[in-house]
């Protein structure tokens, strides 16, 4: 108990003192899982709108793959990456590999699917005749789209949190792709995992609590906007 208390002073400590190592982990978490889930957004919410909206043979199927893809394991993304970004893999001419950006696509390959899931749900949940009721009035294709996507849009703010929190909170994808250097590609997860193995309890502790904080306070501000809509 003793440990954990001196672990969360330590973190109190780090952040007050406005320490540069800590505060630089904590910038590129951001920006890296920031810019993942932004992405991820992008592609998750158009392609499970797509799903959602058509009926084509092998539909079930491509269901099936999204809804898998939502438990994807992250070691299972590092080690693709990892081999797609080898210097002797098909895209090891890019240089990338143990970047931010590569640990951006794994994290980008980790929240898609997860959004996408949310957004097949959200919208598969919206009463059927909707749509026809929307195009009767004369809207086209893409107004009907946007309609949908404001009446589901309490759903895909959950699926931004999740999105979110999956690659907040990931390691192995990141060690494997970004190999955990300092002051380069060394996060908030891949730092904690590291003082852990080195025996430093209070900073991997107070980088435990530091991380739990951060997400907090990204799903607050995400709920205050997704609470505030439901009672409009």
């Amino acid at each position: 108990m003793d440990l954990i208390l001196e672990g969360i002073k330590k973190a109190f400590c780090l952040i007050f003192t406005l320490d540069y190592e800590v505060l630089k982990i904590l910038l590129l978490s951001l920006r890296v899982s920031g810019t993942a889930t932004l992405i991820s957004l992008f592609f998750g919410i158009f392609i499970g709108i797509i799903v959602a909206l058509s009926r084509f043979p092998g539909r079930r199927i491509v269901v099936t793959l999204i809804n898998t893809g939502m438990g994807l394991p992250p070691v299972v993304v590092g080690l693709f990456v990892t081999i797609f970004l080898w210097r002797s893999g098909p895209l090891g001419f890019l240089g990338i590999l143990y970047t931010p950006t590569a640990m951006i696509i794994a994290q980008t390959i980790i929240a898609t699917p997860i959004v996408m899931g949310i957004t097949l749900a959200a919208i598969q949940h919206l009463p059927e005749k909707l749509r026809l009721q929307i195009l009767a009035l004369g809207a086209t294709h893409l107004q009907m789209v946007w309609i949908m996507i404001k009446e589901a849009k309490l759903p895909l703010l959950a699926g931004v949190m999740a999105g979110f929190g999956g690659v907040i909170s990931e390691v192995g994808a990141s060690i494997m792709v970004g190999g955990n250097i300092k002051g380069y590609t060394r996060v908030l997860t891949t730092a904690t995992v590291m003082e852990t193995s080195r025996g430093n309890f209070d900073i991997a502790i107070a980088l435990g609590v530091i991380l739990l904080a951060l997400a907090y306070l990204v799903n607050l501000i995400l709920t205050q906007i997704q609470q505030r809509e439901r009672l409009r």
